[in-house]
C-alpha cells in the first residue's frame, strides 16, 4: 500500500487499523495499535503531552448518544524523538492502541466480509488487495485511521500555538439544517471560541444544536444516518505562504482534507457563492492597517494565487452520511457474484461530524505548518529581498467579516 505519508518539511507518516492484528512469537490476535510517525519536527520544542490527548478525546468514540458506542481510550504514548518532554530533531513516534476488539464485533464484520456494503470502501479494496484485504472494520479506510493524524496534528498546533496560530472548527448544518457561520458573515471568531465544544455536536450556534441533535435522534431510531457541513477557519498565518503553481498551500490543505474518509466537497471563501457574483462584488479590497496591507472583505478565503494574504484562512467542507445503516439495501457478494439485502448490524456513528472536525484540523495544522517551514526555507535562501516587504506580511489577528 502506497501514499501513507503526508508533508514535504514536517512530515507525517500513519500505518494501523480499524481492529488489526498483533502478534509475537508466542501469541497472536486482533487488538494491535496505530501509530503516526512525526518527522521535520525540530529539536528542543517542548511538547505538552496533556494538550495532545485534549485533541485525541475530541474525536473518541461512544462520548455522547450520537457517537459510536466503541469505547477506545485513546492514549498517546510517545515513544522516539523526544527526551525529558523535548523534542530531539529525531522522528517522533505516537502509538495508540485499540481496546474495544471484542470477538463479538470482529464476528460481525466476518460474516459480511464478502458483500459489498454500500458506500463502503471494501468493494475497492477487494478489487486492489483479492482476498488478502483487510475486512476487519474497514482496516486502512475506517474512521479509526485518523487517530492518528490527529496525534499528529496536536503536535502541529503546538508549534502553529507557539507563533500564536490558530485552528479552529465547527459543525454550521446537519440534515439541512443550517447554523450561524463566519463564512456566511453571521457569526464572529470571538463568538466561536467562545462556544467551542459547548455541545455534543460542536455547533457553536447554540439554538441551530439543540434542533440538530434533537433531528438526529429522529434519525438513529429510523435505523438511518445523517450528512453535513463543517467550517474551519486557521488565524494569524502571515501573508506568502505556499507557492505560486503545484504547492499552493491553498492546494496542500485541500489535499489533507480530501485525503480524510467521506469529505464529499470543500469551498474556501465564498467558495460556490463566486460563481453568481460580478468581478466588483467578489474582489477583496486592500487597505493599510499598522504598516500592513489588510482587506476589507475575505471573499477569497484567505488566499491569492494559493498562497495566504495574511487574513484567516476559512474553509467549508461537506461530510457524507455515516454508510453503516439498519435500512435494508441492495448488495452483492463479490466471491459468489449474487445479489442480495444488507441491513448493518456494526457498530457506527450517527453523524461523523463531531469527530471529523478534528481530523479536519490536524491535517489542516500539518498542511499549515508545512507550508510556514517551507516559505521559511525559502526566505532563508533569499536573504537579499528587502526587508519592507516581510514587514507587511503581518496576519490579522483581530476583527471579523460581519457584512
Amino acid at each position: 500500500m502506497l501514499g501513507n505519508t503526508f508533508g514535504r518539511i514536517f512530515q507525517v507518516t500513519t500505518c494501523g487499523e480499524s481492529y488489526g492484528w498483533k502478534a509475537t512469537a508466542e501469541k497472536a490476535g486482533y487488538g494491535g495499535a496505530l501509530m503516526a510517525i512525526v518527522n521535520g519536527v525540530p529539536a528542543g520544542i517542548k511538547i505538552d503531552v496533556q494538550k495532545i490527548q485534549d485533541e485525541m478525546d475530541k474525536r473518541r468514540p461512544g462520548q455522547s448518544k450520537i457517537d459510536s458506542p466503541r469505547k477506545e481510550t485513546d492514549r498517546v504514548e510517545i515513544v522516539s524523538g523526544w527526551l525529558e518532554g523535548v523534542t530531539s530533531g529525531g522522528p517522533l513516534g505516537m502509538i495508540i492502541r485499540n481496546v474495544d476488539t471484542q470477538d463479538i464485533h470482529i464476528d460481525q464484520y466476518r460474516e459480511v466480509k464478502d458483500v459489498i456494503r454500500p458506500g463502503h470502501a471494501e468493494v475497492n479494496f477487494f478489487h486492489k488487495y483479492g482476498e488478502y484485504g483487510d475486512w476487519c472494520g474497514a482496516g486502512r479506510a475506517s474512521g479509526r485511521e485518523t487517530v492518528t493524524r490527529v496525534a499528529a496534528g496536536a503536535v502541529a498546533k503546538q508549534v502553529l500555538g507557539s507563533r500564536g496560530i490558530e485552528v479552529l472548527s465547527h459543525v454550521i448544518a446537519s440534515h439541512g439544517i443550517e447554523g450561524r457561520s463566519l463564512s456566511g458573515g453571521t457569526m464572529t471568531f470571538d463568538e466561536l471560541k467562545t462556544n467551542y465544544r459547548t455541545n455534543d455536536l460542536n455547533c457553536c450556534d447554540q439554538p441551530a444544536a439543540k434542533k440538530m441533535i434533537a433531528d438526529l435522534l429522529k434519525v438513529a431510531d429510523a435505523g438511518d444516518t445523517a450528512g453535513g457541513m463543517i467550517e474551519l477557519v486557521v488565524r494569524g498565518v502571515p501573508a506568502g505562504v505556499g507557492e505560486p503553481v503545484f504547492d499552493k498551500l491553498k492546494a496542500t490543505i485541500a489535499h489533507g482534507l480530501c485525503s480524510i474518509a467521506a469529505m464529499t466537497s470543500l469551498q474556501f471563501g465564498a467558495g460556490d457563492a463566486a460563481a453568481r457574483m460580478l468581478g466588483s462584488e467578489w474582489n477583496d479590497q486592500p487597505f493599510v492597517e499598522n504598516g500592513a496591507v489588510r482587506w476589507r472583505t475575505n471573499h477569497a478565503g484567505g488566499f491569492l494565487g494559493g498562497m495566504t494574504t495574511g487574513e484567516d484562512i476559512l474553509v467549508r467542507i461537506s461530510v457524507k452520511p455515516t454508510p453503516t445503516i439498519s435500512k435494508p439495501q441492495d448488495t452483492v457478494n463479490m466471491v459468489t457474484m449474487e445479489e442480495s439485502k444488507l441491513a448493518a448490524i456494526t457498530r457506527r456513528d450517527i453523524t461523523l461530524l463531531p469527530r471529523w472536525y478534528p481530523v479536519a484540523e490536524a491535517m489542516t495544522a500539518i498542511a499549515v505548518l508545512d507550508g510556514l517551514f517551507l516559505t521559511e526555507a525559502w526566505y532563508g535562501m533569499n536573504d537579499k529581498l528587502d526587508p519592507r516587504w516581510r514587514a507587511m506580511t503581518k496576519p490579522r489577528n483581530k476583527g471579523d467579516y460581519t457584512k
